[in-house]
């Protein structure tokens, strides 16, 4: 097994109180990064560690944090906790039972972007969530970790958390903001983008939760030593959220660029009653789907894309033989249809006319046609929505037909699944 830097410290007994994290180091590179970095010296820091976003885009944290504008202030920092992409759990791991170190990378990125104010905006179901990083918070700043002129730095910050209420829309970042602001959690048409008019039309950064939980093991052991794992290009460990049809469905800690074989035979345990996998999902529900053939492909944002799919928020998926692969992509295109929030038309409309003909399919009653409508509604919502949920809806529709059409026919000709068995997702 691989040593463990992310989950170091969850199964510790009273893993969410500070005196746990304080006597595993925690802090320390807060306290560092105040005592002798400047912002500037700090972005710069994390740019050569490489560090990419874990909240789906991997877009690479340290130059997003370099677009805020010069001479513009007050700045934010929001913490992207709204985990809702179906089959993702990793975040919520961290929260529940690391929240420390949540909360120290969001003070760390604060810093960075010289913001004194930040928020984490938490999935509206995630309770015991929102539970222990307020009581985190509370404690932090009572060891002088928040607070006005944190360890006599002269610096002085609040974190905020914020708890949503149940809609995926609101993990879409411009949705977060409008949500956090106290409004509907509709989309906003890009650009401006947040990093210069975000929060109350405020320079804003928005990270997800695992990416700013790298930040103190960055911070502590250098980028040389991030940049040592993973690839060139996808450097460091990552949380991998496994689920499906396997035997050890769970977050497992691994360094970019490792076999997705190995994930789910030697993590995993392998598939249940040892089927053979017809399919893996690698980066979430809205993630193009694989074939089996793809097992040897490494899970890092390249290989992933250059299979024809991507690393998304690396929630793998495994489905195995005797999994109905229509019924698969009909529930996953019904919980985008469920969760769309009405304001684009390809959304709208869309989304919710590949439900009713995958619906018609499954039942018997679909039409070799419906094949090419399908893949036409696809076309028209690829880039075309107001935000990524058009294209996330499209992920599950175009790949099932590609890999799977012999599926497809076999509904539309005898009426009939060939496959009855439906894969679990968490």
């Amino acid at each position: 097994m691989a040593e463990k830097y992310l989950l170091r410290n969850i199964g510790l007994p009273d893993s969410h109180r500070i005196e746990t994290y304080l006597a595993q180091g925690g802090y320390r590179s807060f306290a560092r990064v105040l005592k002798e970095m400047k912002p500037a010296e700090l972005i710069d820091l994390v740019k050569r560690s490489g560090l990419r976003g874990r909240g789906g885009a991997g877009f690479p944290a340290g130059m997003k944090w370099s677009f805020v504008p010069k001479d513009s202030y007050p700045r934010y920092l929001v913490c992207n906790a709204d985990e809702g992409e179906p089959g993702t759990c990793k975040d919520r791991v961290l929260m529940e039972g690391d929240p420390h170190a949540v909360i120290e990378g969001v003070a760390i990125a604060c810093y960075a972007i010289e913001a004194h104010l930040g928020f984490i905006y938490v999935r509206g179901e995630f309770t015991l969530s929102a539970e222990r990083l307020e009581a985190a918070i509370a404690e932090a700043k009572a060891h002088g970790y928040l607070g006005q002129n944190i360890l006599g730095s002269g610096y002085d910050l609040e974190i905020v958390v914020h708890r949503g209420a149940g809609a995926y829309i609101c993990g879409e970042e411009t949705a977060l903001l409008t949500s956090l602001e106290g409004e509907r959690g509709n989309p906003r048409l890009k650009p401006p983008f947040p990093a210069t008019e975000g929060l109350y039309r405020k320079p804003t950064v928005i990270n997800n939760v695992e990416t700013l939980a790298n930040l103190p093991l960055i911070i502590e052991r250098g980028p040389e030593w991030y940049t040592s794992m993973g690839t060139e290009k996808s450097p460091g460990v990552k949380l991998f959220a496994l689920s499906g049809q396997v035997k050890r469905p769970g977050v497992y800690e691994l360094p970019l660029g490792t076999p997705l074989r190995t994930l789910i035979e030697e993590y995993g345990g392998g598939t249940l009653d040892d089927r053979p996998i017809k399919a893996i999902i690698p980066g979430g529900s809205s993630s193009p789907m694989l074939p089996a053939s793809a097992l040897d492909v490494t899970l890092d944002y390249e290989a992933i894309a250059a299979a024809g799919s991507m690393l998304g928020s690396g929630a793998v998926i495994v489905i195995t033989e005797g999994t109905c692969i229509v019924s698969v992509a009909r529930r996953l295109v019904e919980f985008y249809a469920h969760e769309d929030c009405g304001q684009c038309v390809p959304g709208r409309e869309g989304i919710a006319w590949m439900a009713t003909i995958l619906e018609r399919i499954e039942a018997g009653h679909g039409r070799e046609s419906d094949l090419d409508l399908l893949l036409d509604i696809c076309d028209g919502l690829s880039g075309r929505s107001l935000c990524p949920l058009g294209d996330a809806a499209v992920g599950p529709v175009r790949s099932s037909i590609k890999h799977f059409r012999d599926e497809y026919l076999a509904h539309i000709r005898t009426g009939q699944c060939v496959a009855p068995t439906v894969v679990r997702i968490a």
